[in-house]
């Protein structure tokens, strides 16, 4: 390249602070991220930038954090749409006479479509560019995902009885093949498997189930270890744990996601650790359901990736990524009775490049490298909540929440200005949330 080659790019931002998560724990200054296309052209200084590159248009972030999108590695989108319907009870209560009961009531596929907008609305708005979704009508969640052009990871539901999207598990794995088949090569939805619970899901559909993802490639997401009832009810019936009866049906593999495992024993540290599985930590809906805490530091120790998911907003109650992961920092420091366990980095990381890593695509998502795709997020830290500015890092973990997202970029193309939604008609979804309102309320009263 001689000293007078320019390069040519679509958006340039310039941003006061950037953490690019790779290289790890490092908070670089007056960076430019160029854009073309898709993908991350270059992070390069902006005197560089000056020299080096004119792109379309250029976007200045003096007050700012640069990083790479939020990854929600678990989710039910839908259910945003009975946030606050059934508060303060523990979890099969929740699910048995509330949840459920709603669901067999109103769950359809208008009623998915626009829920899944609801969620994408709060997690576009608070950072997250991927969502890993399961839920029922996965085909309508999708879409939507596509649509609105969020990236998304859905998973279609797998359970031994009948519910609003099939008749048992043969229909349910029937259509989800042919879910993995339809979006296996979509820029944005990314097709995956997921059997409920062990409590749920007998051995039949989950061997078959592991023999579609090896068929496919497609990931498995489950509920597992959720909580300590769930674990001695399965030694009682079973006589063995939940984590040991997928060890043997083959469900832990490198292309799999637990998520919860708020009771690990060694025997099944060991196992999660000798399978490569991924462990997806809910903090805030493990604690508003009493259901547990995971031990993070130990699995992260162990070389277990870890990733963060809000689970639903039925039990949590918001979808807020920077929310989950200082809570995340938090109450790892507590369970692993060290202050230091958890740093705002390894949280950080566990929020981005980690979900990535559970997906199976690290090479595309979590970090800014250049070829990376460019999902991108700034967030103002200009704010008195979040001044003085010593360690954006920190910042970002311990005293920013979602709200003070300015910008996002996903697959390039930009989401959110300036605090504003740019694809999604945000007075229009108002109008049908208030109808789905006064339908749940009425049904309720």
């Amino acid at each position: 390249m001689t000293a007078d080659t320019i390069i040519a790019g679509d958006i340039r931002i310039n941003a006061r602070w950037l953490i690019p998560i790779e290289p790890e724990a490092v908070v670089l200054e007056h960076q430019a991220v160029i854009i073309q296309g898709s993908r991350i052209a270059a992070v390069v200084s902006q005197e560089e930038a000056d020299r080096k590159y004119r792109t379309r248009e250029t976007v200045d972030l003096p007050n700012h954090v640069a990083m790479p999108g939020l990854i929600n590695m678990h989710g039910h989108a839908a259910m945003s749409l009975f946030r606050g319907l059934a508060d303060d009870l523990p979890l099969m209560t929740w699910l048995n006479d509330h949840i459920w009961p709603a669901e067999g009531a109103f769950v359809s596929e208008q009623f998915i479509a626009d829920g899944t907008q609801l969620a994408m609305a709060e997690m576009i708005r608070t950072g997250t560019t991927t969502f890993s979704d399961m839920y029922f009508f996965p085909e309508i969640a999708a879409q939507s995902a596509h649509d609105t052009g969020m990236r998304a990871q859905i998973s279609f539901p797998l359970l031994d009885f009948p519910t609003v999207w099939g008749s048992g598990p043969d229909e349910y794995l029937s259509k989800g093949e042919a879910l993995i088949k339809h979006w296996a090569q979509d820029d944005y939805v990314m097709p995956a498997i997921g059997p409920h619970a062990p409590y749920t899901v007998s051995d039949d559909p989950l061997r078959r189930s592991v023999q579609l993802s090896k068929d496919t490639g497609a990931p498995i997401q489950i509920h597992l270890h959720e909580t300590a009832f769930e674990v001695q009810d399965a030694e009682e019936k079973l006589g063995q744990r939940p984590v040991a009866r997928m060890s043997e049906l083959g469900v832990l593999d490198t292309n799999t996601q637990c998520v919860h495992m708020t009771q690990i024993n060694d025997s099944d540290l060991k196992a999660v650790m000798d399978s490569g599985a991924h462990v997806i930590h809910c903090p805030e809906s493990n604690l508003k359901l009493a259901s547990g805490f995971s031990p993070t530091q130990k699995l992260l120790d162990a070389g277990v990736n870890v990733a963060i998911g809000t689970d639903g907003a039925a039990s949590n109650n918001d979808l807020d990524m920077f929310g989950e992961l200082r809570t995340a920092a938090m109450v790892a420091k507590v369970v692993a009775d060290d202050a230091a366990a958890v740093s705002a980095h390894q949280a950080l990381r566990m929020a981005t490049l980690n979900g990535a890593r559970a997906m199976g695509r690290e090479q595309d998502l979590g970090s800014l490298t250049a070829g990376k795709l460019a999902d991108v997020i700034a967030i103002d830290l200009s704010d008195p909540f979040l001044q003085p500015v010593y360690d954006p890092a920190s910042h970002l973990v311990y005293s920013n929440h979602g709200r003070a997202v300015s910008h996002s970029w996903i697959h390039g193309v930009p989401q959110l200005q300036e605090g504003r939604l740019t694809r999604i008609d945000v007075a229009d979804l108002m109008l049908r949330v208030q109808d789905w309102q006064a339908r749940i309320r009425h049904n309720k009263s």
